[in-house]
């Protein structure tokens, strides 16, 4: 099975594309879905995250508002926490990747926002860096309810920036000319990567020793 990973800075249509890639049959696990799962009622970091930071867990789930207070900018309190989400995220994406490869999926795509900012781009077979115009960019971030150029700006501070991904990536999909465009660049890459002799550039399998992303 083929491993891609898949990234993007804020607004550049990482969503619709993650969406191109399943309508083609690829697999797809969301690193933030994967986190929220975990902190949900029932959730497996429900139990140690509440212990680890008391007062952040309110009926069964973990509250992320309060989670974040509870961090603040304690570099320790954010190693502590990775060292208890970690491997479970870990562990739910080799369940996720088995489970597809047994089921004779060919193809899977791990949507990670953080992807080369958390070195993630080593565990995988090749990356996608889902690009847009800046123009493009802003005008889709600051439509969303409640954004701020402010706040925009201090997101994308948090990023590498947009050409330093499309320099690190293996295939650029650029959604800024419309979603038939865009679906062209996924069914290329598809038919690309599935090819009989395909050599993976990066060949990288998960690793135990990943960062949390």
């Amino acid at each position: 099975m083929i491993v891609l990973g898949l990234t993007g800075s804020i607004g550049m249509g990482k969503s619709t594309t993650t969406a191109m890639f399943a309508d083609l049959g690829a697999l797809i696990w969301n690193a933030d879905d994967a986190v929220h799962a975990l902190y949900a009622r029932g959730g497996a970091a429900v139990g140690p995250v509440g212990e680890a930071f008391p007062g952040v867990v309110i009926d069964g789930a973990v509250d992320r508002t309060r989670l974040a207070e509870a961090l603040g900018h304690d570099g320790e309190a954010f190693r502590r926490l990775e060292a208890i989400v970690h491997p479970l995220v870990i562990r739910g994406r080799l369940e996720a990747l088995a489970a597809a490869e047994a089921r004779g999926i060919r193809l899977a795509v791990l949507d990670i926002p953080l992807l080369f900012e958390t070195g993630g781009d080593a565990a995988v077979d090749a990356v996608v860096v889902v690009t847009a115009p800046p123009s493009v960019q802003a005008a889709r971030v600051l439509a969303r309810p409640g954004m701020t150029r402010e706040r925009f700006d201090a997101i994308l501070a948090r990023q590498l920036p947009d050409a330093e991904k499309r320099g690190r990536a293996d295939f650029v999909v650029d959604t800024g000319a419309g979603l038939e465009a865009a679906r062209a660049q996924v069914e290329q890459i598809v038919g690309m990567v599935l090819a009989e002799g395909w050599t993976p550039p990066r060949h990288g399998l998960p690793k135990a020793d990943e960062p949390i992303h």
